[in-house]
């Protein structure tokens, strides 16, 4: 399995992103065929209690990379992506991995 972990940093208006995030920006993003699985993540601190590094995480699992490649080609991929823009203003940084299950 391949997950895409998309790292969002701390919007200019939090409450704007949130209200487009699952107004607008996900029902656009669930339309991808061949997603296994997305964990939503909102951050509330660092480690030490302060302000976190990033804002919110989202990872899509994937079977393998073929199809997430073809996933993010497609219309609904490419939707999503570019939608981006329109809503998080502190940036995105997109980390591919491939999951490892230990327990």
């Amino acid at each position: 399995m391949i997950k895409a972990t998309l790292l969002y940093g701390h919007p200019v208006d939090a409450a704007a992103f949130e209200k487009y995030y699952y107004e607008t920006h996900l029902p656009i993003s669930s339309k991808m065929a061949n997603v296994s699985k997305v964990d939503l993540t909102k951050f509330v601190s660092d480690p030490t209690g302060g302000k976190p590094a990033y804002y919110r995480m989202a990872d899509l699992y994937f079977p393998d990379a073929i199809t997430m490649q073809q996933t993010m080609a497609s219309p609904e991929g490419l939707a999503a992506v570019a939608d981006l823009s329109n809503f998080a203003t502190g940036g995105v940084t997109v980390l591919i991995g491939a999951v490892e299950n230990i327990l």
